[in-house]
């Protein structure tokens, strides 16, 4: 596997590709991987010939108190994993590559409405970090298919939303949660878990389950919801949102709709949790 940290290194390989008349598969991280990135490169090998991974904790999508100085970073693990996984070149930029203006004077990109809410409630300015650096890693590896987990299922929806309105001619495939025995989506952060926390947080996606049974046969979605909010409390978490929304909009389900999702975020500890699950109403 080659790994270049600059660009002009990373658009010489790239070119080379495209010259051969290959086409190219990126999975964009943040580092510290786990089988959930790793079934990511899985899945773009399955649709393309050269396989792209890039490993970036952007500062941009962090706020005020947020914990990118605590940002698990292994470098050496995450490298190993790749190998083993067949990717081809790892892109590893440091902030100064990325945003060479420095933040203030970074132009940026903001996709409506998706962005809106949950997560671009509780993390004001997150989704615009997330939006940027996609676009910009999107026009330097220029894949043809780009793979994310659908643990961030909003931003699935934003880098969906943004490579439509922006016509970029790449296929996004969203990829499913990967779980842990319990039913815990795999994440970076569970390692802030403790043993005690990490036995308490699956009450997240076991509660995403039950309401997910209540919803095909009651369509008080509020209600039901404040129901499954209790039952995460009551477990030690601390929601932080929980609610059921239109699949593909995020705009809250209404009575009409069939293709639902459930988002969630609840402190666990140290570390917030965010899941989904979708639920496609059967009556």
């Amino acid at each position: 596997m080659q790994v270049v940290s600059d660009i002009q290194s990373l658009r010489t390989q790239i070119k080379a590709w495209q010259q051969q008349g290959l086409t190219i598969g990126f999975v964009p991280t943040m580092g510290n991987l786990h089988q959930g990135h790793l079934s990511l490169v899985t899945e773009a090998k399955k649709r393309a010939d050269k396989i792209v991974a890039s490993i970036f904790v952007n500062p941009m999508q962090f706020g005020a108190g947020e914990d990118i100085d605590n940002y698990p970073r292994t470098m050496a693990a995450d490298q190993a994993k790749l190998i083993e996984q067949g990717c081809e070149l790892l892109f590893t930029p440091t902030p100064d590559v990325i945003y060479p203006k420095g933040l203030d004077k970074q132009s940026f990109v903001e996709v409506l409405q998706v962005s809106d809410g949950y997560c671009g409630e509780s993390r004001p300015g997150h989704f615009r970090g997330v939006a940027t650096v996609v676009c910009k890693l999107f026009n330097l590896v220029q894949p043809d298919v780009a793979c994310f987990g659908l643990k961030d299922y909003q931003q699935v929806q934003v880098i969906q939303t943004m490579v439509e309105d922006l016509n970029m001619p790449i296929d996004i495939v969203p990829v499913a949660t990967k779980r842990e025995d319990s039913g815990l989506a795999m994440s970076s952060r569970n390692g802030y878990l403790t043993a005690e926390e990490k036995a308490a947080a699956p009450v997240l996606y076991q509660s995403m389950q039950w309401l997910a049974e209540q919803i095909q046969h009651n369509d008080d979605f509020i209600g039901l919801a404040k129901q499954a909010e209790a039952k995460i409390n009551a477990a030690g978490l601390q929601v932080d949102y929980l609610n059921i929304v239109h699949a593909r909009t995020l705009q809250p389900a209404s009575d009409d709709d069939k293709a639902l999702v459930i988002l969630a975020a609840a402190y666990c500890g140290k570390a917030r949790l965010i899941d989904n699950l979708q639920v496609t109403i059967n009556q």
